[in-house]
């Protein structure tokens, strides 16, 4: 059957050409896809991965090598369904068994390209599909681009066949998309039996959207026929955009040894093929037409992906915020805990009545606060293994305090994170439990206690360094001193005493505010009260900010960048931008010096 006209070759914009500034908007896009992370799951994301993939792919399989080698031979590559003949019909074509055809299903095998030996320079390792390796045997590692170089095929063409879009092999389905994207023109192989089956008709919509160069081989079909499926098979392609493409029908018949179709069966195509090649105009329509739609298509869908990516920040941000509320909630309540009075009760508070005494001294407080310190000073009667016995009650207090809200707030981050599937997901790849503090936490917690409380005693030294040899200093020591440093910063706020039970525990506190002053003065009590304070505060928020960071840290992980998607959308307006300018002949904007500003 002779083919319609194939008024496709005529572009329907002009192109974009080999202009130097289309190629480095086309580099950033590139980049700016590959920036555009999405790996959250999100609704909609994988769809969008794919779709991401495939620009990447093909921007650099195809649209980058050919606008850097635009005078390279056309590349027509042979696709379609399982069985259709594909390799039987480029065999046919060249004029001699050049690929294997697949006897058993599925057939896994490296892409076959067919050309002219003198053309053998456009087709190394820096030129179109850079990731498949040359190798000039036939071999079943797919990721392999097997050069045969053939006197048969004309100058300036070049064929390639490709694995079966509809295989039941995921790494075949994908290499032969892979391939299609990086043609100048398909030569799309169905047969009489497949013609209607849904796979390759997601292909050919593909094309007719990208305004790719399609031509249609209905394979295998008997004499009878011809003529009905042919007709509905026009009817199909008219009603989805490719009325214009090229109908080719090959009749079946027998094989030779070779494996070859008799050479009238195929003439048609290979008479089409080499008007193409030798008609150096024709060939540059095609493959800018291609070229163009191409790079249309790929701006167009980059928005989408911009869309993805931003919900992509979006949804971190507010798991980042749900991690942080949790934390931060901790600390809070933790700091509250060490100023409200919270701590003096139990072992604490019993610990330090053993060390100041009760009784008449604390009546005799609750009824004159304002006793003669001389008078506090003289009824204490702490020693020294008692100020340490303090120390270590405050000790246990403190850690089970951050212990138990970091617990929490570990609890409290995980049952947010778990409200979204892209939390979940987080959660179980995490390789850690989430939900729980960190198993070292404890022992973390003791040492930052310990050091804290080393500070303390640290800066009672300091402070009294003029009063060591005074009665009062030495009569409590600098072990007692700090003692009594630690319960007055446990029972107030900004240096007032609040005292959370107003009995026992205010009135301990009060008593150690006494003592200090007695040796050091108001001002200089104040002045250690805040500091200690301030310096605790330190070392919780920095135990609880490492709590925290498990959580930041897989967010993190994530490669997500907030200016992302706004940076692809500005790569996309720049390769618009100066295809619009090239389509008005380079006049306008984006026509002279490259001013874009995307990354």
């Amino acid at each position: 059957m002779t083919p319609t006209s194939p008024e496709s070759t005529s572009p329907q914009t002009p192109p974009a050409g080999g202009d130097s500034r289309m190629l480095t908007a086309l580099v950033r896009l590139r980049s700016a896809l590959q920036a555009a992370a999405l790996p959250l799951d999100l609704a909609g994301a994988e769809e969008q991965r794919t779709a991401r993939q495939e620009m990447v792919d093909q921007l650099e399989d195809y649209v980058i090598p050919r606008l850097m080698t635009v005078d390279a031979p056309l590349l027509a590559v042979v696709g379609g369904s399982t069985g259709a003949g594909k390799s039987t019909l480029v065999n046919s074509l060249v004029g001699t068994r050049v690929t294997t055809p697949g006897v058993l299903r599925p057939t896994t095998r490296s892409p076959v390209l067919v050309h002219h030996p003198e053309d053998a320079e456009w087709f190394g390792q820096d030129r179109l599909l850079p990731d498949l390796e040359r190798v000039q045997h036939s071999t079943n590692d797919p990721d392999a681009l097997q050069l045969v170089a053939s006197p048969t095929v004309p100058r300036g063409l070049a064929i390639l066949d490709a694995p079966d879009v509809d295989s039941v092999e995921e790494r075949n389905r994908l290499l032969a998309a892979q391939l299609l994207a990086a043609a100048d023109l398909w030569l799309f192989v169905t047969s009489a039996a497949r013609y209607a089956d849904q796979v390759p008709w997601g292909f050919l919509k593909q094309a007719a959207e990208r305004s790719t160069a399609v031509a249609v081989v209905l394979d295998r079909t008997p004499d009878d026929a011809i003529e009905t499926v042919a007709a509905h098979l026009a009817r199909m392609l008219a009603s989805r955009g490719l009325k214009d493409s090229p109908l080719f029908t090959v009749t079946e018949g027998k094989v030779d040894e070779e494996g070859l179709l008799p050479p009238q069966h195929v003439a048609d195509i290979r008479g089409w093929l080499e008007s193409l090649a030798a008609d150096a105009d024709a060939r540059a329509a095609v493959v800018k037409q291609t070229l163009e739609g191409a790079i249309r298509t790929l701006t167009g869908r980059s928005f989408r992906v911009a869309a993805a990516a931003d919900e992509q920040v979006e949804a971190a941000r507010r798991l980042r915020e749900d991690a942080d509320r949790a934390y931060d909630a901790a600390a809070e309540q933790v700091r509250d805990a060490c100023a409200d009075g919270t701590l003096l009760r139990g072992e604490v508070l019993a610990r330090w009545q053993e060390f100041v005494g009760t009784g008449e001294l604390l009546k005799s407080l609750e009824n004159r606060v304002g006793w003669l310190r001389d008078r506090v000073v003289n009824a204490v009667k702490g020693k020294p293994q008692q100020a340490e016995r303090v120390t270590v009650a405050v000790e246990s207090g403190l850690e089970t305090l951050v212990l138990e809200h970091a617990e929490a707030a570990a609890e409290r981050a995980e049952a947010a994170w778990q409200q979204y599937a892209a939390g979940q997901a987080l959660l179980a790849g995490a390789g850690q439990d989430l939900g729980r503090a960190s198993r070292d936490l404890r022992r973390q917690v003791e040492r930052a206690v310990r050091e804290w409380q080393q500070e303390v005693l640290e800066m009672v030294r300091s402070e009294g360094a003029d009063k060591r040899t005074t009665a009062r200093f030495l009569a409590y020591g600098v072990n007692g001193l700090s003692v009594a440093l630690m319960v007055v910063v446990f029972a107030s706020t900004g240096g007032a005493l609040v005292g959370a039970e107003v009995g026992i525990a205010g009135g301990s506190a009060v008593l150690g505010q006494k003592l200090l002053e007695a040796v050091f003065g108001d001002q200089a009590v104040r002045s250690l009260a805040d500091r200690a304070r301030r310096a605790l505060d330190v070392r919780v928020g920095a135990l609880l900010e490492q709590e925290r960071r498990r959580y930041t840290e897989v967010l993190d992980g994530l490669g997500l960048s907030a200016e992302a998607p706004e940076q692809l959308r500005q790569a996309s307006r720049r390769v618009d931008d100066v295809r619009f300018a090239a389509n008005r002949g380079g006049s306008g904007a984006g026509a002279g010096e490259d001013t874009s500003t995307g990354s």
